[in-house]
Order: structure tokens, then sequence, then C-alpha cells
């Protein structure tokens, strides 16, 4: 089974006075941004099956904003995951998870796409390798099980801003 790899930056967060990083709400600019991912989501993706979804507030409202239907699990490992985290995390994933969501923050979701992809001389890696802003999304897919995924076993085969 082909298995499809989908990570996601957050959407832009604001900056309210007094409120910790964990808990920065999405800006206006972040849920309009994320909307337009999830719209992407389904228009270009196959059928999410699950989402793995860092527990800090930005990203549990960019998931909403998308309006992926999937079952979540709230990790808070993902937030300020190195990529050896991530990729354990996605490893974890159940078998009958063909396309999975993760859903995190930076420099943990573009360095995963990074380590992941096999493909690193392709202008898709090219461009995720200069900037992965925030909403953007890294689609990897793997001809193996997700227990077998390991750095360059995957082919990264879109890179996608919403704007």
């Amino acid at each position: 089974m082909v298995r499809t790899l989908i990570l996601m930056r957050h959407g832009k967060s604001a900056y309210p006075d007094g409120v910790g990083d964990h808990e920065r709400p999405l800006a206006p600019r972040g849920r309009r941004e994320a909307g337009l991912a999830g719209q992407w989501l389904l228009e270009t993706q196959p059928p999410i099956d699950a989402v793995r979804c860092s527990t800090a507030t930005r990203t549990r409202q960019t998931l909403t904003a998308t309006g992926v239907a999937a079952p979540v699990v709230f990790e808070p490992a993902i937030y300020e995951a190195a990529p050896a985290t991530l990729i354990e995390l996605i490893q974890l994933s159940d078998h009958d998870i063909s396309t999975l969501l993760v859903i995190g923050h930076a420099p943990g979701m573009p360095w995963t796409a990074w380590e992941l992809a096999s493909n690193r001389d392709c202008a898709t890696a090219v461009e995720l390798s200069r900037k992965f802003p925030t909403s953007a999304l890294a689609v990897l897919r793997f001809e193996r099980p997700w227990a077998d995924i390991d750095p360059a076993t995957g082919e990264l085969i879109h890179f996608h801003i919403p704007r």
C-alpha cells in the first residue's frame, strides 16, 4: 500500500500580550490560509485517514480551520519536536492508515520533510529548503509500511503554500 504523509506547519499566529507561546492563537490571516490549505487538501490529495496534531492552541485552531474531519490524536511531543521524534511518531501509525496529516511547528515540519525526502535535488525540495512559511504543506509518498519509514525513504511530491 502506498502511504501519503502530509506535514503542515500551523497557520500564522497572533502575539497577544501575556499569552505564552503554547497558548498563542491564530491570527485572522492564519485562519484564512489554513482554510485555503484545507480546500487544497480536499481538492488535490487522497482522503485523510488520521491526523496527529500538536497540542498548541494555534495548531488545534489550524486543524479546525482546514475542515479535515479525520480522527485526531493531539500529541504533546509534536511541540518543539526534532525530526527524529516526529519520524518515530509517524512510524507508530496504524498499518491501515494510508494518508496521515501531521500538524506542527517550524523547524520540525520542514526539517522532517527534508529528512524524509529521497529526492532532495528536485525543484520541489529546493523550494521547500528556501522557506516553509505558516500553513505550508509538504506531501511525501512512501512505498512501505509506516513502521519502515526512515530518512530518505519518501518521495517529496508537493510543496504547497496556500495564499
